[in-house]
């Protein structure tokens, strides 16, 4: 997906970003959106975010929405994990 889009980026979304110091090389950071920064609908060098780890930069790479939700090993064992059955 777009990542110089701002209508394709939300809080909640998995995404790669560039950080600032990071442009030269192009390593990239994966994270979760907590924050829009961008106010414009678009930009050329990617909409600016803020993850939730408070990493700040412009996205690469938008992930699919279902990564930022995967399941772990250890919640796999949780009880809490498991959806209500309604019984």
């Amino acid at each position: 997906m777009d990542g110089t889009a701002r209508k394709n980026i939300q809080p909640g979304l998995r995404v790669r970003v560039v950080q600032k110091q990071h442009q030269r090389t192009g390593q990239l950071t994966e994270g979760v959106v907590k924050d829009i920064l961008t106010k414009s609908p678009a930009h050329p060098h990617g909409i600016k975010v803020r993850l939730d780890n408070g990493i700040v930069g412009r996205v690469r790479d938008v992930l699919d929405y279902r990564d930022s939700h995967r399941l772990t090993p250890s919640s796999l064992l949780s009880p809490d994990a498991l959806p209500e059955t309604g019984q």
